[in-house]
């Protein structure tokens, strides 16, 4: 189950710590974050913030970012062997990465190195025990292989430049999964997470997704993958429960053919290629529906047989004046 924090707090470059504060904040359902700019912020602050990680689960958290024209020294991290959740991220370089392998608590960490050099980091032993793992690789092609041997991955956001993807699929536990900016490599492989709840397929490209077959996934995003058009699979996802479907130029047409009892919530955005959308009557559960800026037809698709249990629609062309009419005509039907 993924955790969701009422708010995420930010401490960016303290020169001291409100111990109170971060107490309060964190005991009221908060995410917080002691962030570094630069190493001439460090001070001895790294100490305590040392103490707060030892006393706090992964709630508590410490981030290291930009360093603009300086390579980040891993060997820091040695300061805070007690981290459980790390991030090092929107960092151009970073040198000693071998550090990773002393942080024997870390269970959450991000990996943002633009010029990350050491293609095979996934496979520093300490890594293995991550629950949370977010990697990005721009320049050098990251060897995934090593995710035969994550036993405890739940939740995984991978993209850019990656080789042996498929090793993703020995992740019995994940939950969650993202792939940002992964072009065409297939998608077999999510077919052996059966614990899959959560897909996100950003950026990247591909044509379709129909190498997945009938799966327990309960939420999809399809976010800005270039040549996307193809959707005709939607219904083995039989558990899904949330689609959106995001600047998919190319994506002519989605329709329903079978009954998708779960679904429940529906947002389309920035699809201009879109003029059909079909089968509303077979989602028997759906009650939010969100179309924007698509080549739908209001009137076409407002007359059509829609679930009983509708009860917010949105519908925009982001023109003024039609949109003012498709909003009176939403009211007078008695939709939110």
């Amino acid at each position: 189950m993924r955790k969701i924090w009422k708010r995420r707090i930010l401490i960016n470059d303290p020169v001291a710590l409100d111990r109170a504060q971060i107490e309060q904040d964190l005991l009221g359902g908060n995410q917080v974050i002691v962030q570094f700019s630069h190493p001439e912020f460090y001070g001895s602050i790294l100490e305590e913030v040392d103490e707060l990680c030892a006393r706090w689960d992964e709630d508590f958290g410490v981030r290291f970012y930009a360093h603009y024209s300086l390579s980040f020294d891993c060997h820091t991290l040695l300061r805070i062997p007690h981290v459980k959740m790390l991030q090092l991220n929107s960092l151009v370089q970073a040198h000693n990465t071998e550090a990773l392998a002393k942080l024997d608590n870390l269970s959450s960490l991000s990996l943002g190195i633009y010029e990350l050099e050491n293609s095979e980091i996934l496979g520093i032993d300490t890594l293995r025990s991550l629950k949370i793992l977010n990697v990005i690789s721009d320049k050098k092609v990251l060897n995934l292989q090593y995710f035969k041997e994550f036993s405890y991955l739940e939740e995984l956001h991978v993209g850019g430049k990656v080789k042996n993807l498929d090793a993703i699929g020995y992740l019995e536990d994940l939950n969650y999964l993202a792939l940002h900016s992964i072009s065409k490599l297939p998608l077999h492989f999510i077919n052996r997470l059966r614990k899959l709840k959560h897909l996100r397929i950003l950026l990247g490209g591909r044509e379709h997704i129909q190498e997945i077959e009938e799966n327990t996934i309960e939420n999809l995003e399809i976010s800005r993958v270039r040549g996307f058009h193809d959707l005709t699979n939607i219904t083995a996802f039989q558990a899904l429960k949330r689609l959106v479907i995001e600047d998919q130029i190319k994506l002519q047409e989605i329709s329903f053919d079978q009954e998708m009892k779960a679904l429940e919530e529906l947002s389309i955005r920035n699809c201009k290629g879109l003029t059909r959308l079909m089968g509303m009557e077979q989602l028997p559960l759906l009650h939010k529906l969100r179309i924007f800026k698509t080549a739908i037809d209001f009137d076409s698709f407002i007359n059509q047989k829609l679930p009983s249990s509708l009860s917010s629609v949105e519908f925009a062309t982001f023109k003024s004046k039609a949109d003012q009419e498709i909003q009176q005509s939403l009211l007078k039907l008695g939709f939110q």
